[in-house]
């Protein structure tokens, strides 16, 4: 089946291609990764032998690498330039590459997101190394890519992550010749060190208490410790997973989805007036502040919206964890709000694809960015200071 070209319109005009070429960021860490294989790839056939391969035929013997930098229109790349003993070898990538570059890129685009033929993908990568490229080498290097992203995705966890903000949401995907809606699970935790990580992505059939137990505990096989607060909405599944699987911890319901469901029981006229009212609730002093201040709201309201006032006996409570951190902590712990603007960067690639072909180029592309934001945070001054946390 020949898979569909990223060509979809933008809501601006550009075509989905002239959308992912100016997306330099995210495509920047793929591009660095494939032509550093071409490199290798392109040694191995000046060498008629892989790395640590005997052949009796082999033109001579690696002997390393040595830094190397390309200039791209996607910025500088940072390469390991293979060498080889007698000093011979040199590569033909570099001289090809300025010629080549656009095509190039929107083939390894479309490869991460709609998961592009191998035949493609030769096709271009031996217009850039000026000589045939096997299909096996091809495969074996967009297979080292996902070994990549799967090597980031498993990875183990180090450090102790006191925070987790939760989330998930829901991509449209081709799998046994019909279209189904399946759910990219996410985790940001924040570390004792202060600094915001992507540590969980996961694709699943359903958002369900199995799908995030598993998720939860395989977190905790890669090392997950020190958890004392979850933050997330309300799905029934995820809360009783956190319960189960992070005993001890908290859970923050994020006010911005509780405030938008309390709303939606009231009349537009009167929606302003509560907002303000149960601000005064989440912006309080002190948790016994909060307590005092919902008991005035409920009994404000009763009168006009009395199923309004009995969610807010029952539910509030959850949405007031936050209170039992350190103050300055409180804007960023109460609400899923940061997963929910990286999630909005998710959708603006993905609605290109609109539908994806196999549930690996959805998963391939989520990880992908994932490592280029995880990269990008870790870069960051600190997100927190932590230190005012307690033991």
């Amino acid at each position: 089946m020949a898979t569909r070209r990223v060509t979809d319109s933008t809501p601006d005009g550009r075509s989905g291609q002239a959308f992912l070429l100016d997306d330099a960021g995210f495509v920047k860490g793929v591009v660095e990764r494939y032509v550093q294989e071409l490199l290798e790839a392109e040694m191995s056939e000046y060498l008629g032998a892989e790395r640590y391969e005997r052949a009796a035929g082999r033109a001579g013997h690696r002997s390393g690498h040595r830094p190397r930098g390309l200039q791209t229109r996607l910025g500088g790349l940072r390469l390991a330039m293979p060498t080889e003993r007698s000093g011979s070898f040199r590569t033909r990538l570099f001289e090809r590459y300025q010629r080549s570059e656009q095509a190039f890129l929107l083939t390894l685009q479309e490869m991460y997101f709609t998961g592009t033929s191998t035949r493609k993908v030769r096709q271009v990568t031996e217009e850039l190394c000026g000589t045939p490229v096997s299909a096996s080498t091809v495969s074996r290097m967009v297979r080292r890519l996902d070994e990549d992203l799967e090597a980031w995705r498993n990875r183990r966890l180090v450090e102790a992550y006191p925070y987790l903000v939760v989330d998930a949401r829901y991509e449209r995907i081709r799998q046994g010749g019909r279209v189904t809606s399946q759910g990219v699970l996410l985790v940001v935790g924040i570390s004792a060190s202060g600094q915001r990580d992507i540590i969980g992505v996961v694709l699943a059939n359903t958002e369900s208490e199995t799908s995030w137990t598993e998720v939860f505990r395989e977190l905790l096989r890669r090392g997950l410790r020190g958890v004392r607060l979850v933050v997330s909405d309300d799905h029934e599944g995820l809360v009783a997973a956190v319960r189960r699987c992070f005993q001890g911890a908290q859970w923050q319901r994020c006010q911005k989805h509780f405030l938008d469901n309390v709303l939606a029981m009231v009349g537009k006229r009167d929606r302003g007036e509560l907002r303000q009212a149960l601000r005064t609730v989440f912006d309080g002093a002190s948790l016994e502040h909060a307590r005092t201040r919902l008991l005035e709201v409920v009994a404000e309201w009763r009168g006009r919206y009395p199923e309004v006032t009995d969610k807010l006996e029952a539910e509030t409570e959850d949405t007031l964890a936050f209170y039992h951190f350190p103050s300055s902590h409180w804007v960023k712990i109460r609400t899923t709000n940061m997963l929910e603007r990286y999630n909005e960067e998710i959708r603006r690639r993905t609605k290109v694809v609109r539908v994806f072909p196999n549930p690996a180029s959805c998963l391939r592309l989520i990880t992908a960015h994932a490592m280029e934001q995880a990269a990008e945070w870790a870069a960051q001054t600190q997100y927190l200071d932590m230190s005012q946390l307690e033991d």
